[in-house]
């Protein structure tokens, strides 16, 4: 299984982005789907979390910024980050809870490679 995260970039204050990470592999369902953060020299945090009956929770310093969405027929989650500010900059990082086809009664916690948001004028 691999999540490939994409969609970081350089951006100004104020501007937007968007993020995708699809997963591919031997998979037979997806659970939550979430996006976390890690600015430097700091702990990684989460950004927001979407169920597969898509149930959403933000943290407090992104509510009303960032919308977090999933596609289930694609396997990908998505993060839009409106009215970026510079102390959102870091690497985002998503996670998804995985079964898979051949170990169904398990649940796997698996994570993208990270991608680089930078919010600087």
């Amino acid at each position: 299984v691999q999540l490939q995260a994409s969609g970081g970039g350089l951006v100004q204050p104020g501007g937007s982005l968007r993020l995708s990470c699809a997963a591919s592999g031997s998979i037979l369902s997806i659970n939550d789907m979430g996006w976390y953060r890690q600015a430097p020299g700091k702990q990684r945090e989460l950004v927001a979390v979407i169920s597969n009956g898509d149930s959403t929770k933000y943290a407090d310093a992104v509510k009303g910024r960032f919308t977090i969405s999933r596609d289930n027929a694609k396997k990908t989650v998505y993060l839009q980050m409106n009215s970026l500010k510079p102390e959102d900059t870091a690497v985002y990082y998503c996670n998804s809870q995985i079964r898979l086809l051949l170990d169904y009664q398990s649940i796997y916690n698996y994570w993208g490679q990270g991608t680089l948001v930078t919010v600087s004028s």
